[in-house]
């Protein structure tokens, strides 16, 4: 098991009480360890697709996080790939980036409402940090660890990020 997996088991299904885990900014820290990651910004008026460097691999599934550049606060937290009954990964057709660009977000396809939602919260700028956590050199899967940082954040925060709806 690799150091970024230990650091996210134990947590899960309800035991965020549980002694001696993470500490939800330790929990992020802990994403950083994944080999193949990367970041990138957007604006309201960017086109997604054009500033997305999510590699367009169809064996990868990974989880990215929302971070309004303002205030550097975390606000969703998203996933690719879920997990087969046998406990192995299942991959969406197209990968980490399509799940990233198609998925539905605010009622339509995140490249179209993205932007109309900034515009709501008045938010100018985007980070938005993507992890690749299963396919490349890794093997955890993106929904334990989705689950372990909205437990977490629920815990230390007293809420979800705001644009996450349930864990």
């Amino acid at each position: 098991m690799s150091a970024v997996a230990r650091g996210f088991e134990g947590g899960v299904a309800g035991r965020v009480k549980r002694k001696g885990m993470k500490k939800f900014e330790s929990l992020i820290q802990s994403l950083h360890n994944f080999k193949k990651k990367g970041e990138f910004t957007f604006q309201e008026n960017d086109s997604l697709r054009e500033v997305c460097n999510i590699p367009n691999e169809n064996n990868y599934s990974g989880i990215y996080l929302f971070f309004n550049s303002k205030n550097n606060e975390l606000i969703y937290i998203g996933i690719s790939g879920r997990e087969a009954k046998d406990g192995s990964i299942i991959h969406r057709k197209d990968g980490l980036r399509g799940r990233f660009l198609k998925g539905k977000q605010f009622g339509d396809f995140r490249p179209k409402t993205l932007s109309i939602q900034m515009q709501k919260e008045n938010i100018q700028s985007l980070r938005i940090e993507w992890f690749v956590t299963c396919g490349f050199l890794e093997t955890v899967i993106p929904r334990h660890l989705e689950k372990e940082l909205l437990e977490r954040h629920l815990f230390e925060k007293r809420r979800l990020p705001s644009w996450n709806k349930i864990i």
